[in-house]
């Protein structure tokens, strides 16, 4: 097993605390389909819910960071240098319909630069990790991004948008859970993803993941953080995804 750092160890104990409540919730979400109130505010509660475990364990031994969450927005303490960025629940809309494919998302960002990444889907119980130079991991064995050189047999994911656009180009899916799909492009099940006008949230974690799974991920410094235009693929595929997809 590898060893993690300190921050990586009290991310990976607020995520495990707050899945009991995904997974709970997520539980219910299939009661409530047939009623008419449908499960929209459940799962909107459980959002909040799952945000407010996580900021509260991050916090507990880490007071002075601040956050960046999706729900609540800036959360400014004494270190403005040091970032928590959160995503309760990435795939929200999957969720609500009983789609058991999203996930949580927690980075840590430090003078700019993410330095540690994880990504947790409690449903098909994988967690993938990593940390600035230390390689990536999917449930503590190394991954690394598909080795594929050639369009025609790479699969990439994207959004709506970017369907419509592209399509029939590349061989594509849209899932509805951006942090899995850079997730899997770690670890190779997915050759790229391309997405835009995205949130840092939604994208933080998956970003250090690719790079340290030996992917190619563009610059998002200059992006305002709820409008990131983001690259990622393999390396080996990286500057032919971007040749076909330079119109979008």
């Amino acid at each position: 097993m590898n060893t993690i750092s300190a921050n990586l160890n009290l991310m990976i104990k607020a995520c495990d605390k707050a899945s009991r409540i995904i997974i709970r919730d997520f539980g219910e979400v299939e009661n409530l389909q047939v009623s008419k109130k449908g499960p929209r505010n459940f799962v909107t509660k459980t959002d909040k819910r799952v945000e407010k475990i996580l900021i509260e364990e991050l916090g507990k031994s880490k007071k002075n960071y601040s956050f960046i969450t999706e729900e609540t927005g800036k959360i400014l303490n004494k270190n403005r240098d040091v970032y928590w960025i959160i995503d309760p629940i990435d795939g929200t809309t999957n969720f609500l319909h009983g789609i058991p494919h999203f996930a949580i998302s927690i980075a840590l960002q430090k003078n700019d630069e993410i330095i540690s990444g994880l990504i947790f889907d409690p449903i098909k119980n994988e967690i993938f990790y990593a940390e600035k130079n230390g390689g990536s991991f999917l449930n503590n064995n190394r991954i690394r991004v598909s080795k594929r050189t050639k369009l025609e047999e790479s699969l990439f994911a994207t959004d709506n948008v970017g369907l419509k656009s592209i399509y029939p180009k590349l061989s594509m899916r849209s899932t509805g859970c951006a942090a899995l799909d850079l997730a899997y492009v770690g670890c190779g099940r997915l050759d790229g993803f391309f997405h835009n006008l995205i949130n840092l949230w939604d994208i933080a974690a998956g970003k250090l993941i690719v790079e340290e799974a030996g992917g190619k991920v563009n610059d998002i410094s200059d992006f305002n953080i709820n409008e990131i235009n983001i690259r990622a693929a393999s390396s080996h595929i990286y500057d032919k995804m971007l040749k076909k997809i330079d119109n979008f």
